[in-house]
């Protein structure tokens, strides 16, 4: 049995959107597009690579997988990690007005979502992935879906954009099961689901 995980990119302030570039998403009038690139550094890539080298497929929303599906397929070095296997293994595409999906094994998902999740990770093997898909990753966390979460924590606040834990999501613990962080200063935290949240209190008992 596979399970799901969640790789996001987020700013101190918690903000997920357009991470990539200035017209990734300016949904909202977002102008702060391409945060995540000064940061880049060997650590990231060694990172991304060990992400990739244990994928069994992709689960995406509509809108990262048409910036994907218009980018990796003209990287065609077979050696690159993430190119590589972004082009050949299964690509799962949530969306209701895709009527197509044309890159190379992808197939559009429109039914129930937490039972279409639920039957791909009956499917053989190790990770189904999530890479960015801000609406499906909000969607897949209220749901209980997110086995585990990579968490990459950048050091810049931005005070607007869509967020990956939006007001209104269900109380959930995670358990920190790994951490390390870049030369410029990325901090990448890796959680595994553990149940509702947990309350207490710090006032003194009688």
């Amino acid at each position: 049995m596979a399970k799901l995980t969640l790789t996001t990119f987020t700013t101190l302030d918690g903000v997920m959107q357009a991470p990539g570039g200035p017209d990734e998403d300016r949904t909202d009038g977002f102008e702060y597009g391409g945060w995540s690139v000064p940061f880049v550094d060997e650590d990231f890539g060694r990172f991304m690579d060990e992400v990739f080298g244990r994928v069994d497929a992709f689960l995406l929303g509509r809108r990262t997988y048409e910036i994907f599906a218009s980018y990796w397929p003209e990287v065609t070095d077979e050696n690159d990690p993430v190119a590589s296997r972004l082009n050949a293994l299964p690509k799962y595409v949530v969306s209701r007005t895709l009527g197509k999906a044309g890159w190379n094994n992808s197939t559009v998902i429109s039914g129930d979502l937490t039972e279409e999740v639920n039957r791909l990770k009956q499917r053989p093997g190790h990770e189904i992935q999530v890479h960015g898909s801000a609406r499906l990753a909000q969607s897949l966390i209220a749901l209980g879906l997110v086995d585990e979460l990579n968490l990459l924590v950048y050091p810049v606040f931005l005070g607007k954009g869509r967020r990956l834990f939006p007001d209104g999501g269900s109380p959930t613990a995670f358990e920190l099961t790994g951490h390390r962080a870049t030369s410029t200063g990325v901090s990448i935290q890796t959680y595994r689901a553990a149940g509702p949240a947990r309350f207490g209190t710090f006032e003194l008992g009688e």
